[in-house]
């Protein structure tokens, strides 16, 4: 059940005095963005293929969805929050007040929602559509293998299908840690050793760092999060369109390719074309297939210990391997002095501003400056790769002349001599996912986990991701693509608080209204429609007043 917005028709027929409802909402980001859902047919497409644990389907699918998805929206992820969610958010605005509608409590007072719900089995009056236990039983009964299947391939297709893939195909393989209180009930979760910047070591290893390392380190328990991601070249957004949740101790390599041989199967070829991976996914083999099968081009950093490694750094003595210096490609930036709009005042501030920093710059000692160098060597060969291969070599000097190298190997052969400077900068399109983790781990809660049983653990995951997913298509459609680069609480002060309106519902359509231009309809109305509209106001009025006859003690 969901309603167009159609205030031409609904106006119209408010004039001749009809219509089915009448309420004033707050107009916030959620109501637009389930409209947004409805409309697009996302909510539609995922129910239809999402794999029900239900014989019987009391609740429609689609409603478990946008109720799940409001609860990551709002940071909520304990199923017993729900109806808190419902209250505050605006996401029951955007289905209409058949599905729900504000009522006050006859003893206590209180305004609360009045709920027809989806069946009759209730005691008491429903003040939520559904009850949160029905959530909760419907996540924790869903088989995780089933889930993850529906998130890599049906909501991808979704995603595909509404054209939400860029052409130029850059995705990006990661692995994660998503770490947990240290209890052995959370299901198929691992206990591992990890350094100060929580990177895991082997135990035996502590005898070889210093005391004050050694104490640094801590065993954490955590899962590992194995994803693939898709974003475009400027890095306006980060889709994560596939993903597995492993025990700690998993390695990601035998994993992440059948999930990438899996997306190819259910978008088809030509989707996924370039694929940015670190050296946890060092395997010429499935390198090899992706390129022969598929035409991927893998990028990803050589390890020293590998033979490439070491004839690559014989090579470099050759006179044909020029290095260029080289200069990170430059990004589009705001500039603070020229804000459109911006008053001559605030203009001068930030320039006096600018010259005060440009001061302290000047007044302290400058770092030893670093020169950054690429060259490019093709025609390469792997034995456990049978392709040609191309090898970037990175070099950093100091000041000191103290040399650092780095290279990245590459399935896409050299042809001109800026090539090895535009692989490097499209290899630091990888490392920019680090602040996407942060993000959600951060500010959306990934891992703030409320049980400890695998298929909730799973279900608020891929749900965070899915909701992160929509949220950013759902701005990008909207023209507000510099907000997906916010946090969500950013994201949520900036466009939650929008507009206090009144609503007119009629068949199924609605039309939003100021009040001061609703009292002017009401004032201009002819007679005989202005007669019907009290009439039916009345009678809403006498309804609503017995709206909870049973309710539940406050």
């Amino acid at each position: 059940m969901c309603y167009e917005r159609d205030p031409e028709f609904v106006l119209g027929r408010f004039r001749a005095g009809e219509f089915d409802y009448l309420e004033a909402a707050s107009e916030v980001v959620e109501t637009e963005f389930f409209r947004f859902l409805g409309t697009e047919g996302y909510l539609a497409a995922l129910a239809q293929s999402y794999p029900s644990p239900r014989r019987k389907q009391e609740v429609p699918t689609w409603f478990f969805l946008a109720s799940n998805l409001s609860m990551r929206l709002h940071g909520s992820h304990s199923f017993h929050a729900y109806p808190y969610v419902v209250r505050c958010g605006g996401m029951l605005n955007a289905f209409g007040p058949e599905l729900g509608h504000k009522a006050t409590h006859p003893e206590s007072g209180d305004v609360t929602l009045s709920c027809a719900g989806f069946n009759r089995k209730n005691h008491y009056d429903r003040q939520t559509p559904c009850d949160p236990d029905f959530l909760r039983k419907f996540a924790k009964d869903t088989d995780p293998e089933q889930l993850e299947t529906w998130f890599n391939r049906d909501a991808a297709q979704v995603l595909h299908q509404q054209g939400t893939f860029d052409p130029e195909g850059i995705f990006i393989g990661d692995a994660s840690y998503v770490f947990v209180p240290d209890n052995p009930d959370y299901e198929r979760s691992a206990r591992l050793l990890f350094d100060e910047h929580d990177h895991p070591i082997e135990a035996a290893r502590l005898a070889e760092l210093s005391p004050q390392a050694a104490a640094r380190c801590r065993w954490r328990r955590c899962y590992k999060l194995v994803s693939l991601l898709h974003t475009d070249r400027e890095r306006r957004f980060f889709l994560r369109v596939a993903a597995r949740l492993l025990p700690g101790n998993a390695h990601e390599c035998p994993v992440f390719y059948p999930l990438v041989d899996g997306f190819v199967a259910a978008l088809g070829p030509g989707v996924m074309r370039r694929l940015l991976l670190d050296r946890g996914f060092l395997d010429g083999a499935r390198i090899a297939d992706l390129k022969q099968r598929h035409g991927i081009d893998v990028l990803i950093p050589l390890r020293q210990d590998m033979a490439l490694y070491q004839d690559a750094l014989g090579l470099m003595t050759l006179p044909e391997v020029v290095f260029r210096p080289y200069q990170p490609a430059a990004r589009a930036r705001l500039d603070p002095l020229r804000l459109p709009g911006a008053p001559a005042a605030v203009r001068q501030r930030e320039q006096r501003r600018q010259q005060t920093l440009a001061a302290r710059a000047a007044a302290s000692p400058a770092p030893p400056p670093v020169r950054s160098e690429v060259a490019g060597i093709a025609g390469f060969t792997w034995p456990r790769c049978p392709l040609p291969l191309s090898v970037i070599v990175n070099r950093e000097v100091d000041a000191a002349g103290q040399e650092q190298l780095w290279m990245l190997l590459d399935t896409r052969p050299l042809e001109t001599e800026d090539d090895p400077a535009r692989r490097r900068d499209e290899y630091a399109i990888r490392t920019a996912i680090e602040e996407g983790h942060r993000q959600l781990k951060c500010f959306w809660d990934l891992a703030d986990f409320t049980s400890r049983r695998f298929s909730l653990v799973l279900n608020q995951v891929l749900f965070v991701l899915l909701a992160y997913n929509l949220l950013q298509v759902y701005l990008r459609g909207q023209q507000r693509g510099a907000l997906m680069r916010r946090t969500r609480p950013r994201v949520r002060h900036q466009l939650l608080p929008s507009d206090s309106v009144i609503l007119i519902y009629c068949e199924n359509r609605f039309a939003t209204l100021a009040p001061l231009a609703y009292t002017e309809l009401v004032l201009t109305l002819a007679e005989e429609a202005g007669r019907k509209i009290l009439e039916k106001t009345r009678r809403l009025r006498r309804e609503l007043a017995r709206e909870l006859p049973h309710p539940r003690p406050p």
